[in-house]
């Protein structure tokens, strides 16, 4: 049980097809590496994701509840969203009392809802820290049966938090996001490759293979490349 019975049961619920939401920074990033790593189960390490897993793993090597002052501060939380069929983790879920909050038994209480997500370096150009944060926020939404105005991501970088609104604008574009990930989802598609600059980052440069053809998969490739 998270909060209550009613949260506890939404969260057993959920579907094992659901998209993971930290998916959504890869889709943003390139349609393609996500395919790579959600569809064709192909993984690769680099500095960057490395150093992004140390840096999660302290945040989540601490108590899951903890309070300081009024606050309640939830981490490690699982979260769904059987709307948009995705699922996850909240980084951090901090409870701050607020009279026209939500109601937790737990505490007897009522508390504004404040997602927080962790993130390695700096604040990105793109929208995916972003989309990534209001995915959770929309799943909490929908569990709790509530409304979340914003949140925050914490970047190790700059050791400060960056305020996020969830206006209208940004929950469609995720929905419209989502929708076209669970489209390439169920289609089992991954996209051509599309070179950049943000090739060279990439932990899967090496596994992308831009020479394959767009009817033939990476996994089916290297399986051939393995048994000759």
């Amino acid at each position: 049980m998270i909060f209550d019975n009613n949260i506890g049961d939404y969260i057993d619920n959920k579907e094992e097809d659901y998209l993971l939401i930290s998916g959504i920074q890869h889709f943003i990033f390139c349609r393609r590496q996500w395919a790579l790593i959600h569809v064709e189960q192909l993984w690769a390490e680099n500095f960057f994701t490395i150093d992004g897993q140390i840096k999660h793993s302290r945040a989540d090597s601490r108590e899951h509840f903890e309070s300081k002052g009024d606050t309640k501060i939830i981490r490690s939380m699982p979260i769904v969203s059987h709307k948009l069929k995705i699922q996850g983790k909240c980084d951090v879920v901090e409870l701050k009392p607020d009279e026209k909050g939500f109601y937790f038994s737990k505490y007897k209480k009522k508390y504004q809802v404040y997602p927080i997500e962790y993130k390695r370096g700096k604040p990105k150009t793109d929208e995916s820290d972003k989309m990534q944060l209001l995915a959770q926020a929309m799943c909490l939404e929908e569990m709790l049966g509530l409304k979340i105005e914003e949140g925050a991501i914490f970047y190790f970088e700059t050791r400060r938090r960056e305020r996020i609104i969830f206006t209208k604008e940004i929950r469609n574009r995720l929905i419209d996001i989502v929708n076209e990930m669970n489209n390439y989802y169920s289609r089992r598609y991954t996209p051509k490759v599309r070179t950049s600059k943000k090739c060279k980052s990439c932990s899967l440069k090496n596994l992308c293979l831009p020479e394959l053809e767009g009817t033939t998969s990476v996994a089916y490739y290297m399986k051939k490349r393995i048994e000759e």
